[in-house]
């Protein structure tokens, strides 16, 4: 006779126990970032939010932790899986989107190009340093004019001798103001070509861009490039289109495949807490039904979010996952978060506007994640032309 197992009460906070999908390593990674975000990220993200900053030392604890570059492999890099990568992404964005930003510019924006296209000897100089965070990265592909449609970039790089000079601005760079390199992307008479740009050359510039309600957490600046003169060891070798800048992106929309579920998990978990400790009409909101519908309706998204999350890296660690899953992930989970974030600021009613809890925070910065590498719209023509073999960008 068959024994039988009986099964647990569904944790509220795991509810589908996708815990057992992960192997012993995997948790103990996962549990190891989410211990150092709840140590040394919570008890000041609010401070940092409201002042607008993200402290450049806090690329130095991450770089020890080994999650700059920790997809990559060699020079420096640990070579983990994209789910172990993409876990990652996932508890530093449940502490704040910045947060996760950085590393995602610095690992998939900044070292993978150098990684993918570079020469031997420019992986050899920069890798190591940008791995343990002595080095940060930044990647300058987004202009006032080219958002969506970076291929009509007008920064250019001609030749000058053996040298090379760029001209141009770039908006919206995320690490801009406090990296010491960045990888611009440049029309050429040869192509699309990549640059690695110390950020000290003469002619470069970066500012900060001001006054934003999202991602305050983070530096957002643009770059002015005033006949930057760079010697032809500059230029990454290995590509020279379009497939370059668009390759980064695709890698930096597979952590934010994972990092918009983070925010959306902070944000139930902040509102299922709420739920049960407010009272009014002398018993917990969370005893009303149409609270109980919110809680389960954003518990169902988080769930679905991190199984989809997961399979896709599974896909990706078994080598067949397509750059349109990860649009497909990036499209879902970022608007399945941002209905999360609304629904738990409901809960908290007027409470959830502070700072004191991280939900309206974290529905600021999902603005921001809903429209950078790729717009949702951009997402969903990507996924139209995979159905219909049809191209709706023109």
């Amino acid at each position: 006779m068959a024994s039988t197992v009986r099964p647990s009460a569904p944790d509220p906070k795991d509810f589908l126990a996708i815990d057992r999908l992960l192997s012993p390593e995997e948790r103990l990674l996962r549990d190891t970032v989410r211990q150092w975000v709840n140590d040394q990220v919570f008890p000041h993200i609010a401070d940092w939010f409201e002042e607008g900053i993200l402290p450049r030392e806090l690329a130095t604890e991450l770089g020890k932790l080994g999650l700059l570059g920790m997809h990559l492999d060699g020079y420096g890099c640990p070579g983990a899986s994209a789910v172990d990568y993409g876990l990652s992404c996932l508890e530093l964005e449940a502490g704040d989107s910045g947060l996760r930003s950085m590393v995602s510019v610095q690992g998939s924006l900044a070292m993978f190009p150098i990684r993918t296209f570079g020469s031997e000897e420019q992986k050899q100089e920069w890798l190591p340093a940008m791995a343990s965070g002595e080095v940060l990265g930044c990647f300058g592909l987004t202009e006032p004019d080219s958002g969506s449609d970076p291929a009509s970039m007008r920064t250019r790089a001609r030749r000058d001798g053996p040298d090379w000079i760029l001209n141009g601005t770039k908006t919206w760079i995320s690490n801009g103001s406090v990296a010491e390199v960045a990888i611009i992307w440049a029309r050429t008479d040869r192509g699309i070509r990549g640059f690695i740009v110390p950020t000290d050359t003469p002619g470069f510039s970066a500012h900060d861009i001001k006054r934003k309600l999202s991602l305050r957490a983070s530096h957002t600046s643009e770059l002015v490039l005033d006949d930057v003169r760079l010697p032809d060891e500059a230029v990454l070798p290995g590509v020279a289109s379009m497939r370059g800048p668009l390759s980064c992106l695709t890698e930096a929309r597979y952590g934010i495949l994972w990092g918009s579920i983070g925010a959306a998990r902070a944000c139930y978990e902040a509102a299922l807490d709420y739920s049960v400790t407010r009272r009014q009409f002398g018993k917990p909101i969370g005893a009303f039904q149409l609270t109980q519908r919110k809680l389960v309706d954003m518990m169902v998204s988080v769930n679905r979010g991190v199984l989809l999350a997961l399979h896709i890296g599974r896909m990706k660690d078994a080598g067949v996952a397509d750059t349109r899953h990860v649009s497909f992930g990036k499209f879902d989970n970022v608007r399945a978060a941002l209905e999360v974030a609304r629904e738990a600021r409901s809960i908290l009613g007027a409470n959830g506007i502070t700072l004191e809890y991280p939900v309206m925070r974290h529905m600021n910065n999902l603005e921001s994640v809903f429209t950078y590498e790729g717009t949702n719209e951009i997402h969903t023509l990507i996924l139209g032309q995979a159905l219909t073999g049809l191209a709706a960008f023109e």
